[in-house]
């Protein structure tokens, strides 16, 4: 059997259809079978158009998976996937791999892999990074924690999904701890991009050329050059393109804290983000683009 029949053969199941897990499973059915559920039926009708079998439970989609992705919101959300009423766990097969591709925090991917184990099921954890486009072309940076062979168990997926695919321990949890310290940066630097940007506003300069200026020279940063853009119509009705929610960042800043706090190590720069993420979901922008942090900073635009 040559690598591509091998690939053609690998059944996955993705379990959330959301802004990341849509274009992932588009893309991994390029390369393996896929099945997929989400709870949201306008999701699930979406991905029958891009040639998904959607199922109308998780338990259905995971049945005989090899490659079980999971694109949960938080802990809390896992652990009801797997352990829930409607938990998948009882329905993997033996030598199956959970593919944990969310941002929830180290002790609860701990928790979910010791539980999974005892069903025979291993669990890699591998949160992503790099956005909802990326995702559809194959191009996230994926971070990686599990053992060399459940890795290997899934290398098909991890493949197609990354870019740039960095192994980072040979424990479920590894990975979620390489993303609380990428989150920590994401989200300062959102943060500051927001603040900054507002302060161009507020002293009269124009923001796009403000913004073309600070690309240019040593101020520059991915997240400026990618959000940048979004936060410049964060004012216009309707604001930007929700292609990451504010209140994610709500939660993500929450993982890195308490992750700090427990370690007994100051974090004061992201718990200042932290708080303007909160400020921002508590005056209604939570489900918005997590560009309109800015209106957090700056509630209006100054008058001109």
């Amino acid at each position: 059997m040559n690598d591509s029949q091998s690939r053609a053969q690998t059944r996955v199941a993705v379990l959330g259809l959301g802004a990341m897990g849509l274009p992932m499973a588009r893309h991994l059915a390029t390369v393996a079978q896929v099945h997929g559920f989400d709870p949201n039926g306008e999701r699930s009708s979406l991905a029958d158009e891009c040639g998904i079998t959607t199922h109308t439970n998780g338990a259905a989609a995971a049945t005989d998976a090899d490659v079980v992705l999971l694109a949960v919101r938080n802990g809390a959300q896992l652990d009801d996937v797997l352990f829930g009423t409607a938990g998948i766990a009882s329905s993997l097969r033996t030598g199956a791999v959970v593919l944990m591709t969310s941002t929830v925090g180290i002790e609860p991917v701990k928790a979910a892999a010791a539980q999974l184990a005892d069903l025979g099921v291993d669990l890699v954890d591998a949160p992503l990074s790099g956005g909802p486009v990326r995702a559809g072309s194959g191009d996230l940076l994926v971070v990686v924690g599990g053992t060399p062979e459940a890795r290997r168990r899934c290398q098909t997926v991890l493949d197609a999904l990354s870019s740039t695919l960095v192994v980072v321990g040979d424990n479920p949890g590894d990975g979620q701890a390489m993303k609380t310290v990428n989150q920590l940066l994401c989200g300062v630097h959102i943060a500051a991009a927001a603040e900054a940007l507002a302060l161009a506003d507020s002293l009269g300069l124009d923001p796009a050329r403000t913004l073309d200026a600070l690309q240019s020279g040593a101020a520059a940063s991915f997240m400026l050059g990618n959000r940048g853009p979004r936060i410049l119509e964060a004012y216009e009705e309707g604001g930007a393109e929700v292609l990451s929610r504010l209140d994610i960042f709500v939660k993500d800043m929450g993982i890195v804290t308490t992750a700090a706090r427990g370690l007994g190590l100051a974090t004061p720069v992201a718990s200042a983000a932290e708080q303007l993420y909160l400020t921002g979901q508590a005056h209604g922008l939570g489900g918005e683009d997590d560009s309109a942090v800015i209106r957090a900073v700056a509630p209006n635009r100054p008058a001109r």
